[in-house]
């Protein structure tokens, strides 16, 4: 499988699938929670509160570890592993295009001033267990 293939199963699979798991750390232990994904150009951007543990150990570690894509329909899904950098970003533009009625749980709107964006870029995507295949790696 070439890099555009990679890329493109990579993509197809960011588009679909908006919940992963996030890492972070956490008194210098690995600390993982879902999160909602959102996919423009491989970079990632989950919507989160500004108050919570994870803005926290960000500031403090600003590297994680995603896993997004798995089904559940068993041994052959293809998923993905994303290490990324976060960063923070505060655009409200962005935080409105983004924006929809499902975060009202945690938000009371686009401008709630406690909804932030946590902007992910890539630092190594890997394509997993495609029909029991090693690892692929896109060049990043």
């Amino acid at each position: 499988m070439n890099q555009s293939e990679i890329r493109a199963n990579i993509e197809k699979i960011l588009e679909g699938s908006h919940i992963g798991t996030m890492a972070t750390v956490k008194s210098n232990k690995p600390h993982s929670r879902y999160m909602t994904f959102f996919n423009r150009e491989l970079t990632l951007f989950t919507p989160t509160a500004k108050d919570t543990d994870k803005i926290e150990e960000i500031e403090g570690n600003p590297y994680t570890h995603i896993i997004i894509g798995y089904e559940g329909d068993g041994f052959g899904d293809e998923y993905i592993e994303y290490e990324g950098k976060v960063r923070f970003n505060h655009s409200e533009e962005l935080k409105k295009k983004l924006w929809n009625d499902d975060m009202k749980i945690y938000f009371e709107g686009p401008t709630d001033p406690n909804y932030t964006l946590l902007e992910i870029h890539p630092i190594n995507i890997r394509l997993m267990n495609k029909k029991g295949e090693p690892p692929k790696e896109l060049e990043i």
